[in-house]
């Protein structure tokens, strides 16, 4: 019964074909021009940006070791800002360092994570005229706070630049709305 029912309503003939499936333009056919035969290691690499503008620190700029960051929480001072907790200790060095953080537990998801730590780190690059005119080179320690999700980076980077001119000075503890105590 099965059979008969195949063979009534199910056609085993082809469709014709289409012959032109696609519109026809006038400059339809045309091949597109060829990349020239070079290797990539032999054509010319073009900046992305201005050369000027450098994203990213150099490894030696970065706190990396558990070491290096509990060292700065536990014998430099603290300042508690708005969108930030700073730590800093003197390093004896040549350049100012950081480490930045942005926990869970005072965060929360990822991706907020991910965005407050772009916010630090861009405040600290940002602040790179203010940080030079600084005589001492510190290991700092910037710990996001969840307010940092609200705002855009100009609130933050004021608030950083604020801090580093504070201790330029010689007075981290004057300021509004921040807080510095030892460690």
């Amino acid at each position: 019964m099965e059979s008969d029912y195949a063979e009534e309503n199910i056609s085993t003939e082809q469709s014709p074909t289409r012959q032109k499936a696609r519109l026809s333009r006038p400059d339809g056919n045309k091949e597109r021009p060829r990349r020239p035969e070079t290797s990539s290691s032999e054509r010319a690499q073009a900046p992305v940006g201005p050369a000027l503008l450098k994203l990213s620190f150099p490894k030696e700029a970065r706190l990396a070791k558990r070491a290096e960051f509990l060292r700065v929480y536990t014998s430099g001072m603290r300042i508690e800002g708005r969108f930030m907790t700073v730590f800093f200790l003197p390093n004896g060095g040549e350049i100012q360092r950081v480490g930045i953080t942005a926990t869970k537990k005072a965060i929360g998801k990822a991706h907020d994570r991910n965005r407050a730590k772009r916010l630090l780190r861009e405040s600290f690059r940002l602040s790179k005229a203010e940080l030079d005119q600084v005589e001492t080179k510190y290991d700092w320690v910037l710990n996001a706070r969840r307010s940092i999700l609200k705002v855009k980076l100009e609130m933050p980077l004021a608030e950083f630049k604020s801090i580093v001119a504070r201790i330029k000075g010689g007075n981290p503890s004057g300021g509004e709305g921040v807080s510095v105590s030892r460690v």
